[in-house]
């Protein structure tokens, strides 16, 4: 299911979700300037790589620059391309603003950053010996998502389901949706813990994980003083 829109319009402009979207197509646009080589080495200095972190020796031994924690915060900026960078994009643009205009724009700042640092935090306490570059906004965003699971759970969301060639739209409840979606991430996540470390990459699934727990848990201290209030738009 592909999401299209949602049923609640922001009051406020999301200016945050705009300054966020901008710099992950500006840092992608740089990207698209790098040779291979360099973007390769951008990749595994500024994306977070677990093993960096509990195989210090290792990490030295290969080249690492010293341990830093910048990765954490810089890997939400990256990504590995054009579907990677619009698709996470869309659904930072779908879910953020509404969840930016009950937060505030600076407190929803602090909290998209803290959530994409806990889902790298879970994804490499999971994949210890993991040595491929983790990066994307995915983590942060899927705080991003759980928050929204809570403030907006009688929104409703428009989604495509492409039936062979036939384009079928309808509605869901957002909260149907955002819990199939964090269900879909834990399964496939449970699932590549029997995979060996070596082969462990592609899609960062306990990174989506920790980042929409993450949302789940910090939204009551970020969603501002009107507790109990719950916007209800016609779908």
């Amino acid at each position: 299911m592909i999401p299209i829109r949602d049923t609640i319009k922001a009051r406020r402009t999301p200016v945050i979700t705009f300054a966020l979207i901008i710099a992950n197509i500006v840092a992608f646009i740089y990207e698209l300037r790098m040779s291979p080589v360099a973007l390769e080495q951008t990749f595994h200095v500024w994306g977070v790589v677990p093993a960096r972190y509990f195989h210090p020796q290792w990490a030295a031994g290969v080249g690492y620059p010293k341990m830093s924690f910048y990765p954490f915060f810089t890997s939400m900026f990256l990504h590995g391309g054009w579907f990677h960078l619009i698709s996470n994009m869309w659904a930072l643009w779908l879910f953020g603003d509404n969840v930016e205009d009950r937060m505030g724009h600076i407190r929803f700042l602090i909290f998209y950053i803290l959530c994409g640092i806990l889902a790298g935090v879970l994804h490499i306490v999971i994949h210890p010996g993991m040595k491929v570059p983790t990066i994307g906004a995915s983590g942060a965003i899927a705080g991003v998502m759980g928050a929204y699971f809570l403030l907006f759970p009688f929104s409703r969301i428009l989604v495509l389901m492409p039936v062979f060639f036939y384009p079928l739209f309808f509605e869901i409840p957002a909260v149907f949706y955002l819990f199939f979606w964090f269900l879909t991430q834990f399964w496939s996540g449970t699932l590549s813990l029997g995979t060996r470390t070596s082969d462990v990459g592609g899609i960062a699934f306990w990174a989506h994980v920790g980042g929409f727990v993450a949302g789940l848990i910090l939204v009551g201290w970020f969603h501002g003083k009107k507790k109990g209030k719950t916007y209800i738009y016609p779908a």
